[in-house]
């Protein structure tokens, strides 16, 4: 049977990790192999963290997508893959790897999934979410102070100088090729159930 692969993308803190993580709930953590975007960043362990600190991590260069696509290829061949481990406090790759077998579906989530067209073409299924720019802001900020060890000085540098202008460039322009637009983050529990049951059902 061939794999379902749906991509889930947005803003930063838009909810696209909700929503990921209530479909799989919904159609079972058994069924669905899930690689998130993030740890596909370029490894820039090699620079100074002082450096490291000062690259734009919102622009679709900081990915590499030449791995992912490579590896999303693998997945949906029915081969099991060692995906990277992204350390974001000290902006580098980690030496671990996290493996993830093959499932039915496989769920991709990420800001600028939609931005590259290697990785479009190879979804079936293609939802953004659509969240207030506010929201969004608060989300991240709490969350980069929280997990991250940053400082709010440091994320409101950061969203000012990069998050938001590439967000504009590049995040909110992708939406044009959303199949589904899901409004309200993972709050929209309505879309979430109209999701998980269209997958249900081409799951049998």
């Amino acid at each position: 049977m061939k794999s379902i692969t749906i991509g889930v993308a947005g803003g930063t803190g838009s909810g696209k990790t909700t929503i990921t993580l209530n479909i799989l709930e919904r159609v079972g953590f058994d069924r669905i192999a899930y690689v998130s975007h993030d740890s596909y960043y370029h490894d820039t362990g090699s620079l100074p963290l002082s450096e490291r600190e000062k690259l734009n991590y919102d622009h679709p260069d900081a990915f590499d997508n030449d791995l992912f696509v490579n590896q999303l290829k693998e997945l949906q061949l029915g081969k099991a893959i060692n995906v990277p481990v992204y350390d974001f406090k000290t902006h580098s790759r980690s030496q671990e790897t996290r493996r993830v077998d093959p499932q039915p579906v496989i769920m991709l989530d990420g800001i600028l999934l939609f931005a590259e067209k290697r990785l479009r073409d190879r979804m079936d299924m293609k939802i953004f979410v659509d969240t207030d720019a506010d929201i969004r802001f608060i989300r991240r900020l709490t969350r980069d102070i929280k997990e991250r060890g940053r400082s709010v000085d440091s994320v409101i540098n950061q969203y000012l100088n990069t998050v938001r202008p590439m967000h504009m460039e590049f995040v909110e322009p992708s939406k044009r090729y959303a199949d589904v637009i899901i409004p309200e983050g993972g709050f929209n529990e309505v879309a979430i159930d109209m999701v998980a049951a269209r997958l249900k059902s081409l799951l049998g």
